[in-house]
């Protein structure tokens, strides 16, 4: 049973952790480099949500496979699977209407933008850790 878990954490580490790198380093700097401003806009608006739901389920299911054996990793990864649904249901909505504000000339809104893009972006970078770390604690146990 417990190497069954340990296999579902495994795969859903990776999975978390492919995904935000990939998202990261690969999707999101190619779409400002070949997409228009308004294109790359409404084209990562309809990738967020999905990006989110990804994460979502894949720390769920991490932390699932780990609860039997490893507790702390698996708090953490609900921890991670938390910061998906704020910066989901909480944090992305915020972000897009401040941008439609800054872009729509509210000259006020480009601070309060970046303030939560950078926020977003800590979010996202400490699930990236969380990932690596959790993953690469129970690759060495194996």
């Amino acid at each position: 049973m417990i190497e069954v878990a340990n296999a579902l954490a495994l795969v859903s580490l990776s999975v978390l952790f492919g995904t935000i790198v990939f998202f990261s380093a690969g999707t999101a700097p190619v779409v400002f480099r070949v997409l228009d401003e308004a294109s790359a806009g409404r084209f990562l608006r309809a990738l967020f949500p999905r990006y989110y739901v990804v994460l979502l389920f894949a720390a769920l299911a991490a932390a699932l496979g780990l609860a039997l054996s490893r507790p702390f990793d698996a708090a953490v990864m609900a921890v991670v699977a938390l910061g998906a649904i704020v910066s989901r249901q909480g944090l992305m909505p915020r972000i897009n209407a401040a941008r439609d504000r800054m872009l729509a000339g509210d000259e006020g809104e480009g601070h309060h933008f970046n303030r939560l893009h950078r926020l977003s972006v800590v979010i996202n970078v400490l699930q990236l850790v969380a990932a690596f770390v959790v993953l690469v604690r129970l690759a060495l146990s194996l």
